[in-house]
Parts: C-alpha cells; structure tokens; sequence
C-alpha cells in the first residue's frame, strides 16, 4: 500500500526493525505516548525485545514472518540501515513504513548517499567509487593521499575501512578493505565533527535539535557535548542543510547528518541517517523533546514536540569494560546511566552511555 498519510493514534502498535539499543530507547519514548511497540530482530532477548510488547524473532529475510509482522502493526520504521529494501518493499503493502523505504535505499549505500548530498548543492569529501585495485589506483592519482578507503556497504564504527598514506600500495589496501566494492575517500583538514539532528513530520513541519560536537576514539564516537563550541551562524546553517536533505528525501521520521567543520569553516557532510542517532542521546536528559519521542511522534503522524536544550550536557559511550563503572554513575546526581541490556561486554561494543548534564541559568 502506499502511505496514505494517516495519523496513528495513541493505542496503535509501532513495529521496529531491529533490536539493538536505538529500538530499545524507541520503545521506551513510545510507552508514554500510549503506543505499544512490537520488535522484528533474529536474535532473541535483543536490547529492544526487553522493553517491548511482543517481539518477532526471524531472519530479515523470512517472507512468512514479515507479512505477519506487517498485518499486526499500524506503522513500520527502522533503527539502523542494514536491511534489505526489498523486506520493507514487501511490508510496506501492509502497513505504512516510516520513513520511507527509499530513504533507506539512499543512506545504506555511501556513493548513492554521497551523489544525493551533492545533488542538494551540499558539499561532502572529494570521493570516487572503485571496484578494485586498479580503479583504486587511478582514485588515488586523482584524489591524492592522505585518504581513506571504506565499503560502500555494511560499515559502522571504523569496520569496513582501510586508511591510505602516501606509498601504500593499492593493491594491499583494497584487499585490507576485504569487499567488493568501495568508496575513497580525499582527506578532509578539519578542526571538528558535529551532527545536526532533524525531526520532519507527515505535514512536512521539521524541528531541529541543536547542534552538537563529537569526538571518536577507534573510529567509534566516544564523546557528545551540546551544544557544540561552533558560532551560531555556523549551527544554523548545519541546521538548514540537515533540513534541505530531509525535504529532499521526502523524509517522515528522524535525520541526523554527520559533518566536518573545516579549518576555514565550511560545513561538509560525512553520512546521513534516517533515524535515531548515538549523537542524540544526550537529548534524552536534557531537552524537552528527545530523539526519540520526536522520532515516534513523526513516525506516527503526531505534531512534533519541542526539541529546545534545557539543559548543557556531555554524553559518554560506555564501550565494553566501561559499564563496569556503574556503580560510580549512578552515584553521581548530574549523571543520568543508560544501559541497554547486553549480556556479554565486548571490546568496543557499545554498553550504554551516561549523560551529565548543566542546566541553563534562567
């Protein structure tokens, strides 16, 4: 079926695919609203199934288990990108899938995102698509070193991604990468990373949060401080960008777009996503509309809700071992905990965060 545009009301059911934290902290933010939320995820007792309604666990791919999900769910949406379109193409003859299937087309592949950002006027790194060594070569010559070799598919938190210095053979980095295709990458010289998250609802109004910082550590973000130390001109038009794409998109849902902030201040655009973002957590403790509650409420058709900082705050990823801190969390009282259920801490596998906030003299 097409989206008729219809508003589900409070008592319908929100199906999420995918269980990982993104779908537990939705659920969570659906609950006060009166929705109930029903989780699409292969693996049993995710993150999002422990605060869930009911829950379908099945492979993405399993035909006869995404038409029952379907049938059973008012609205379908998403919390991460690497799903197969053709599930959500399949679903969306039940029920509405929010945001839209192809904004899900564009953000998983990053050439495809990167191609849509420029066809906005929007800037991003200098790139090429390359299928192997030789046309790796060739990029190189073009692009120059230093650079950065990714998938085009698949990667997160730094996998899939092969850094490229003056004198690395091609041949060696395109087989590091360990895909068939890739994307490189030109080397950007910039003072900061910042994203800019955007609500836009059935009626096309967006809301946008303000602007924050982020720092990495491993290729996987570490810290997020809002708002970010950039001059208000430059956060406003970070704002207008994230609103520009997600018009362009047609977008009913969440957006967080990841940006450099060069040494002479330009804004360009690192990767889209058409959902809730790490980079938002912060928003939970210290706004009065968080992410999440803003992303159920555009998925559902609700007017959007006010997504204003009361608050300054620093969120903290808590990666593997990190979480055994606890203790020390939530004994401080400017410390708000986050833990999202996982049974076994990994290296580098997000835990939780905890987010300290300061709020705003009046």
């Amino acid at each position: 079926m097409a989206d008729d545009g219809r508003v589900i009301p409070p008592g319908g059911t929100i199906g999420i695919v995918g269980g990982g934290q993104l779908g537990r902290m939705a659920a969570l933010a659906a609950a006060p609203l009166g929705y109930r939320c029903h989780i699409f995820c292969p693996d049993a007792d995710s993150p999002a199934e422990q605060v869930a309604d009911k829950a379908t666990v099945a492979p993405y791919d399993d035909a006869e288990a995404l038409d029952r999900f379907a049938a059973e769910v008012d609205v379908i949406t998403y919390e991460f990108e690497n799903l197969p379109t053709e599930a959500f193409a399949r679903m969306g003859r039940k029920a509405p899938v929010r945001p839209h299937w192809r904004c899900l087309e564009t953000t998983q592949h990053r050439v495809t995102e990167k191609d849509f950002i420029n066809a906005q006027g929007i800037g991003t790194a200098p790139y090429r698509l390359v299928r192997g060594p030789d046309e790796l070569a060739a990029a190189l010559e073009a692009i120059g070193t230093p650079a950065v070799l990714k998938t085009t598919r698949l990667g997160y938190d730094g996998k899939g991604q092969v850094g490229i210095e003056p004198g690395d053979d091609p041949a060696e980095a395109w087989a590091a990468m360990n895909g068939d295709e890739g994307v490189l990458e030109g080397f950007v010289d910039f003072r900061c990373e910042v994203s800019a998250i955007i609500a836009r609802g059935l009626d096309g109004k967006t809301a946008a949060f303000d602007v924050v910082e982020n720092r990495h550590a491993n290729h996987i973000l570490a810290t997020t401080t809002a708002p970010a130390s950039i001059s208000g001109d430059l956060a406003r038009d970070a704002q207008a960008m994230a609103a520009t794409l997600a018009d362009a998109l047609d977008l009913v849902g969440l957006l967080a777009v990841e940006m450099f902030v060069t040494t002479d201040d330009r804004l360009l655009v690192n990767e889209l996503a058409a959902r809730p973002h790490n980079s938002g957590h912060w928003s939970i403790d210290a706004c009065h509309a968080s992410q999440f509650e803003q992303f159920v409420r555009a998925v559902c058709g609700l007017p959007l809700g006010d997504p204003a900082r009361h608050s300054d705050a620093v969120m903290t990823n808590l990666l593997g071992d990190d979480v055994d801190q606890w203790q020390t969390m939530v004994a401080d009282p400017n410390a708000h905990l986050h833990l999202y259920g996982k049974a076994e801490a990994r290296p580098g596998r997000k835990m939780g965060h905890v987010t300290r906030v300061n709020p705003i003299a009046e």
